[in-house]
């Protein structure tokens, strides 16, 4: 594999976003965002824990949702930024595979997760393992005992769809679909999603 995993989080994590006038931050092709891990944390627990019991699977289904298609349409942004072809394009030789450790290179850089990809079964599965993420805090919150990574989740399978989904940027969303079967919010070392086909 030729991606460098650690230069890439550190040029990526190095590069610095301001917003315009209007304060909006264009960048990697779409508009991002800089709230604190607290704040969403705090939304998706009021979320859950504001509906009854029997809706929970639903309201975290549409959690994970949310992060699919967010995942899906950012991670496009990005692999075909500037910013992208500058630091990750030239190391890429196997592509896609190259492609989603390049992505999760980034999706480590900016904070979201220390996340690599552990396992790629091509154009089949994807097991990607967390070693941090913001939402391993959601236990905090009130909430234990269910996994909670619903980012995570929605990212891979987000990125597995961008490489290999059943048609190109835009109709390849739902292609794939994520599980997390291991969580730090549940007491295990790290995190673990397991990306198959939908």
């Amino acid at each position: 594999m030729a991606i460098d995993r650690k230069k890439i989080i550190e040029e990526m994590s190095n590069i610095r976003l301001s917003g315009n006038e209007e304060g909006i931050i264009p960048a990697f092709g779409v508009f991002i965002q800089q709230l604190p891990a607290d704040f969403w944390n705090g939304f998706t627990q009021r979320l859950v824990h504001s509906i009854p019991e029997d809706f929970i699977e639903e309201a975290e289904g549409l959690l994970v949702n949310a992060a699919h298609e967010c995942g899906y349409h950012t991670g496009y942004g990005i692999i075909t930024s500037e910013e992208w072809n500058k630091v990750v394009g030239p190391m890429i030789e196997d592509s896609p595979d190259d492609i989603l450790h390049g992505a999760f290179a980034v999706f480590t850089a900016w904070g979201w997760a220390n996340a690599e990809i552990s396992e790629i079964v091509p154009n089949e599965k994807l097991v990607v393992h967390a070693y941090d993420y913001y939402e391993k805090d959601i236990a905090a919150y009130g909430k234990t005992g269910r996994p909670s990574a619903y980012l995570i989740q929605g990212v891979a399978g987000a990125f597995m769809d961008l490489a290999y989904g059943k048609s190109s940027y835009p109709d390849g969303l739902y292609t794939f679909k994520c599980t997390q079967t291991k969580g730090i919010e549940l007491g295990d070392d790290y995190g673990e999603f397991v990306v198959t086909r939908a």
